[in-house]
């Protein structure tokens, strides 16, 4: 029932921007934190990004951390990527996902988007 649907990926030089988003249904969207990740083949998925359910908490990884924006817009159950001053490193499969925003506990992330490949060319 519950569904993360991701779109934006795609081909960029380094030094450029894409704009990632992630559209949720079957849950409400508002009570959950949205983070996104990302993962190289063969390699570890990495944390990338978290907007908290009430949107008062943004944190980041350090690589990416003054490059990528994360927001979201409850409106519309929609949560999006920023991502601005690309370097080939950033080259991978992007996911957004979901975990319910309890103030008492943090919680594993529970629902996963279908990725979608970001590839910067150098």
């Amino acid at each position: 029932q519950v569904q993360l649907v991701q779109s934006g990926g795609g081909l960029v030089q380094a030094g450029g921007s894409l704009r990632l988003s992630c559209a949720a249904s079957g849950l409400t969207f508002g009570t959950y934190d949205m983070g996104w990740f990302r993962q190289v083949p063969g390699k570890e998925r990495e944390f990338v990004a978290l907007i908290s359910w009430s949107g008062t908490t943004r944190d980041y990884s350090d690589s990416v951390k003054g490059r990528f924006d994360i927001s979201r817009d409850n409106a519309k159950n929609t949560v999006f990527l920023q991502m601005n001053s690309l370097k080939p490193e950033d080259t991978a499969v992007y996911y957004c996902a979901a975990r319910y925003g309890s103030v008492t506990t943090t919680l594993e992330y529970r629902y996963w988007g279908q990725g979608t490949q970001v590839t910067v060319s150098s």
